[in-house]
């Protein structure tokens, strides 16, 4: 690891660095900064210095160009909130074992928590080849700093190639730290990943420009290669139980009173709409006419047991709120029905729903391309055709049946 060296020199006595420090890791003796056991090597102090009497030799080798042919393997990195592992990281597993597969090489985990052994065993079920598992009160709740030095520490040590996190907020956050710390490469909300078996070199996809463009990301000479990928873009893989893995415990880096955050409480805001989740979404778009013509989608979604989406350009128009958005700069889906209705089909909403499992179409225009990827298309206007299919549903089902099919 890196070591803070200050030159006795050239220190000019200032105190920028002590008053910076967040760890109380600096301190003046005989008129010249030193450094304490403390130190975390958060580098606040680097910046400040106006006389660059501060430095981290080994940071200039950390910073260059790493060999690549060291670096292998694909790791993922298993969030957990309260002891349950989030689904998103399994997805991430999935796909990690494909890409790991391509290059012959291990799928390794990483479960940091607080009695969260159980998740290692699901994290074997799912794909894992090895886990490295820190468990220790201070990982009972995310806080960046200590889940990043361990991150840090462990990539440091093995070398991956590639390292996933889910695009949640806790995997956004850990992901930039991670990234900064190791002086790699990080493309965040990807929306695929594709791999050159041979090379490694990563492909990592992701809306740009307002979701105008899809962009294709590369990180040729850093690693390891790092990407946060949306909910619900891979398919979750099916566990097995009886797979064998390597379980290899690793220590918490940090002491409790090393660590400057604390949480107090958690607030868990219950959202009404769960697109992510959701097993039959009935979207709306340009074609509905206006916030009154979401009336009629609403109504089909509660006939079916479904949620309400929505395109950008529905959105966009205020005929209802962003949290209904599907697409790249909404949400990714993967529901097993999905009712487009009055939606052309541009390749920004495309991208956020073209994996749902069966896909009905809803258009006035025959020759919307949204057809194209749909399994069932009507061509027709959809005042006319959704009433008549919910008299349909509604006779079919009986009443209550939007209850019983939600369950």
């Amino acid at each position: 690891m890196s070591t803070v060296i200050i030159d006795r020199e050239k220190c000019i006595g200032c105190r920028a660095c002590v008053d910076i420090c967040p760890f109380d890791a600096l301190s003046m003796k005989d008129d010249v900064a030193v450094v304490n056991e403390k130190c975390t090597l958060c580098r606040a102090c680097l910046d400040v210095c106006p006389v660059e009497a501060i430095s981290m030799p080994e940071l200039a080798t950390q910073a260059g160009t790493p060999d690549k042919e060291t670096y292998r393997g694909v790791w993922v990195w298993v969030e957990q909130f309260k002891g349950q592992a989030c689904s998103i990281s399994w997805e991430m597993m999935g796909q990690g074992r494909k890409l790991a597969d391509q290059r012959k090489a291990i799928l390794t985990a990483c479960v940091l928590g607080h009695e969260v052994e159980h998740i290692t065993r699901e994290a074997v079920a799912y794909g894992a080849d090895r886990v490295f598992w820190a468990d220790d009160p201070t990982l009972a709740v995310y806080r960046s700093v200590p889940y990043a030095r361990i991150l840090v520490s462990l990539v440091t040590r093995y070398k991956p190639e590639i390292l996933l996190l889910g695009a949640s907020m806790r995997g956004r956050c850990l992901a930039s730290s991670v990234a900064a710390e190791l002086y790699t490469g990080l493309t965040a909300d990807c929306t695929g990943l594709e791999i050159e078996p041979d090379s490694g070199l990563l492909y990592q996809i992701r809306p740009a420009f307002g979701g105008n463009i899809l962009a294709t990301i590369l990180c040729p000479e850093y690693r390891p290669q790092m990407a946060t990928v949306r909910r619900r873009v891979f398919e979750m893989p099916v566990a097995d139980a009886g797979r064998q893995g390597q379980v290899i415990p690793v220590p918490a880096e940090l002491n409790e009173d090393e660590i400057t955050t604390r949480v107090l409480d958690f607030i868990v805001e219950h959202e009404e709409v769960n697109l992510a989740e959701a097993k039959i979404i009935v979207s709306g778009g340009r074609g509905v006419g206006g916030a009154e013509g979401f009336k009629i989608i609403r109504e089909l979604a509660d006939v079916m047991g479904g949620a309400v989406g929505a395109s950008r350009v529905a959105v966009d128009a205020g005929w209802i709120s962003y949290d209904h958005q599907v697409g790249q700069t909404g949400r990714t889906v993967r529901p097993d029905l999905y009712i487009a209705c009055g939606i052309s089909g541009s390749i920004q909403h495309l991208a956020g729903m073209s994996t749902s499992r069966v896909i009905v179409a809803i258009n006035k225009d025959p020759d919307a391309p949204i057809f194209k990827v749909a399994d069932y298309g009507l061509a027709g206007d959809l005042f006319k055709i959704i009433p008549a299919l919910m008299k349909h549903l509604k006779k079919k089902l009986g009443p209550g049946g939007e209850r019983a099919n939600q369950k």
